[in-house]
């Protein structure tokens, strides 16, 4: 069996005062300590060669690995496999070589601060990553804890929930957790004006206005939340494609001709670090896919400029296919090709002309065939009032098995 080589500390602001006899042992025999300056202050201990993170941060790896043989240290902050940098050690190195030595987390010092049960909240970071993915998280009633990117980052959320209804949330800052000068601010979303050290952790209990917008997380938002031209996926119909394309967690989409991004938003809404990659032709509709993922809290949807099926050659291959514009056979062809084991495709089509190819494509191939129908109530006079349909779409899907 192979013997670890490479331990990954967590430490946190009590230094090695906080770490177990086993951890401290291992930083005080260290050769070889890589970390960010504050770890390197926390541990001013022995006298290993003292390394910083490299720049690229992606040289990481490479760099631990020319230190093999030696006794080397990472150092990390609170508990190295949440959201930090064991995990992303631990997806290149095997674990056997790897020994983790973990310490409290900032959630779980905030959450004991707060007196909040973890199982009750969701635990989100925002360091190094777009703010607005945290968007997608404002629920009413919901308990939230934000890992930050800097001093500003409490004062962009606190706009961000002012904006949606939410500003009568109660907002709670921790800076310097478990250390000599830990301190806390408190203020409602609509109030936020403190300054606040840039490493911070962020508490937000979500508290909805009478008009706050209600954004769940299942997919069959309102229409008039996203920004588009007219021509979009409806949301009725939106939700049962959504539904048929399974969101999980990780997975990602290929949302072929994807207007102004709203199955790939909602998809990437549904599930825990679910990802999309949405081929649109037209540069009007690419730039209304950006600002809804942006403002409905998916900054991360990826946006291709092409045609189909050209377009799709050398993408990452998907858990799931939307096929929303570009429907041919040449299309269908190459997404199933590129879909992995178990992987759902869905087309949609409302002209007689892709109904017409979706049929042909289901006496090919199978799957299943249905027509959605979808009518809303409307006015039609001062006192009278009807129903209003929309375009029949017909819906074809599959499993690849």
């Amino acid at each position: 069996m192979t013997q670890p080589w490479l331990h990954i500390v967590g430490i946190g602001e009590d230094g090695m005062d906080g770490l177990t006899p086993a951890a401290r042992a291992v930083v005080e025999a260290a050769e070889i300590i890589v970390g960010g300056d504050r770890h390197h202050t926390l541990s001013n201990v022995g006298r290993a060669e003292r390394v910083s993170w490299p720049s690229p941060f992606d040289a990481l790896i490479e760099q631990l690995q020319s230190y093999k043989g030696k006794r080397v240290v990472v150092l990390a902050t609170g508990d190295p496999l949440w959201f930090s940098v064991g995990a992303r050690i631990g997806r290149s190195i095997p674990a056997d070589e790897i020994t983790f030595h973990p310490q409290l987390s900032a959630f779980q010092l905030a959450s004991a601060r707060m007196g909040w049960s973890m199982a009750d909240l969701e635990t989100l970071t925002v360091h190094g990553r777009p703010v607005e993915q945290m968007i997608a998280f404002i629920q009413p009633d919901a308990r939230l804890l934000i890992l930050t990117t800097g001093a500003e980052t409490p004062g962009q959320i606190a706009r961000f929930l002012t904006e949606r209804g939410f500003g009568r949330s109660p907002m709670t800052v921790f800076a310097n957790m478990g250390g000599e000068n830990e301190k806390r601010f408190d203020a409602l979303a609509e109030a936020w004006d403190h300054e606040v050290p840039a490493f911070n952790t962020l508490a937000v209990e979500c508290v909805a206005a009478p008009d706050a917008a209600l954004l769940p997380r299942v997919p069959g938002l309102a229409d008039e939340l996203f920004q588009h031209d007219g021509t979009m996926t409806k949301r009725e119909v939106r939700a049962l494609t959504v539904a048929k394309l399974m969101p999980m967690r990780g997975a990602l989409l290929w949302d072929i001709g994807t207007g102004c991004g709203s199955v790939a938003v909602e998809w990437m809404r549904a599930a825990r670090y679910a990802r999309a990659i949405g081929i649109e032709p037209r540069a009007d509709r690419r730039a209304l896919a950006a600002a809804n993922a942006l403002a409905l809290g998916v900054p991360q949807l990826r946006i291709v400029d092409g045609t189909v099926p050209e377009a799709l050659d050398g993408l990452e291959a998907p858990d799931a296919v939307f096929i929303g514009g570009g429907l041919s056979e040449e299309t269908y062809a190459t997404a199933w090709s590129a879909l992995k084991p178990l992987g759902r495709l869905v087309a949609n089509a409302v002209t007689l002309e892709s109904q017409a190819v979706l049929t042909e494509l289901y006496h090919a191939h199978g799957g299943e065939l249905v027509q959605l129908s979808v009518s809303r109530a409307d006015t039609l006079g001062p006192q009278s009032t009807g129903w209003r349909p929309f375009r029949p779409v017909v819906q074809w899907s599959m499993v690849k098995r």
